[in-house]
């Protein structure tokens, strides 16, 4: 009784393995035994042509938007606010008029330093003609040189004073365009902090309102250390072109060129900081956005492509199954260089227009026949009666 369970049991295990043993990750060399046992029945497989294409090397990561300039507005004057001319969020150009600031006690001081300038220009004439009376009277003998020399000298004294009052206007007119807060540039306003009828001083720590330029903007990556040659060589040949897609956006992705790269390796990360400068037209790029960025380095003019699909990995490196002219298939080992937009590029191995499975390689063994097929098509299929 013992015997026969014991066989009956080794019966059940030796079944599990066949049903198993086609569903295993097969090794190259697994594949090739198996290959004595294939069946004679046609298996059909989905193929795919290898093809001839231009294909870029980039590199792909994340990056973050940033500001193209970011311009925190401080008043340069002590004063009250008259009036804030914007509203949170409203699209600036450069020159608009932001804040007014209480201009009467300025505007007080620059009429003040105007008179004085007025006043000492009346007297600085009426010495330059003393001057020239006194001279004409020495000329006559009927005046001592002395005399001309005093007039000289109170005529340069009052230069220096209409040339003191007229630095006091400058700056009086200076502190009065304070009161006129402008934007320096294009850009985006965020929330106005300090509404009609706050005071500010000078240079406050906080600020009234803080302006983003969008168009232009930046979009900030990094790439591994180990990268920085490649890049480096690449620039050699002309600007780098950068495109980004924004998570969530449907439309195109925006095109850019790379504009900066660090001039120092961060030792903690071992990455390296670059920037790429894109035009933002339609302001899709915000600051503070993450998006997806890929650099391209050049473009390979014929590279030999296959879907990823057809390509296996075993113990001994990646293959793929060849379907010969007379449908039988072949297995081939294969050098992968990168793989772009779901196709694989290969550096040796396989020659353009050579046909290669990408659905069906489980079952499948060297010297196989098989019905192929193109790939996303079904097979024919015949009913028997």
């Amino acid at each position: 009784m013992k015997r026969f369970v014991v066989l009956l049991l080794l019966a059940a295990l030796a079944g599990a393995g066949a049903f198993l043993w086609p569903r295993v990750d097969r090794s190259p060399a697994d594949v090739a035994a198996a290959g004595q046992a294939s069946p004679t029945t046609a298996v059909p497989v989905a193929v795919a042509s290898v093809a001839t294409k231009p294909v870029p090397v980039e590199f792909g990561t994340i990056g973050t938007v940033t500001a193209y300039a970011t311009v925190a507005v401080k008043s340069r004057i002590d004063g009250e606010i008259m009036e804030a001319h914007l509203k949170d969020g409203q699209d600036v150009k450069a020159g608009d008029l932001l804040f007014s600031i209480d201009n009467r006690t300025i505007r007080t001081q620059l009429e003040q330093a105007q008179a004085n300038l007025a006043r000492d220009k009346a007297l600085l004439l009426s010495a330059q003609r003393e001057v020239e009376r006194q001279t004409s009277l020495v000329k006559k003998n009927f005046a001592s040189k002395q005399v001309v020399d005093q007039a000289n000298a109170s005529a340069d004294s009052l230069q220096a004073t209409v040339e003191a009052d007229q630095a006091a206007v400058d700056a009086a007119n200076v502190q009065l365009s304070y009161t006129e807060i402008r934007s320096p540039i294009d850009g985006r306003a965020g929330v106005v902090n300090l509404p009609r009828g706050n005071m500010v001083k000078a240079n406050d720590t906080g600020s009234l309102v803080v302006l983003n330029q969008l168009r232009p903007i930046y979009v900030a990556f990094a790439l591994p250390q180990g990268e920085l040659p490649r890049v480096r060589q690449a620039m050699t040949a002309g600007p780098l072109t950068v495109s980004t897609t924004i998570p969530g956006d449907s439309g195109p992705p925006l095109a850019g060129d790379l504009t900066f790269v660090d001039n120092a390796v961060d030792s903690t990360t071992g990455t390296i900081q670059l920037r790429a400068t894109f035009d933002n037209a339609e302001t899709r790029l915000w600051p503070g956005q993450f998006v997806n960025v890929t650099l391209t380095l050049r473009v390979d003019p014929a590279a030999l492509v296959v879907p990823d699909a057809a390509v296996q990995h075993g113990q001994n490196g990646a293959y793929v199954f060849v379907v010969r002219p007379d449908s039988t298939v072949e297995m081939r080992s294969v050098v992968v260089d990168r793989s772009v937009a779901g196709e694989s590029v290969i550096v040796s191995g396989l020659s353009a227009g050579e046909s290669v499975v990408v659905e069906g390689q489980l079952r499948l063994a060297p010297g196989m026949q098989v019905e192929p097929h193109p790939a996303g098509k079904a097979p024919a299929t015949s009913v028997e009666s």
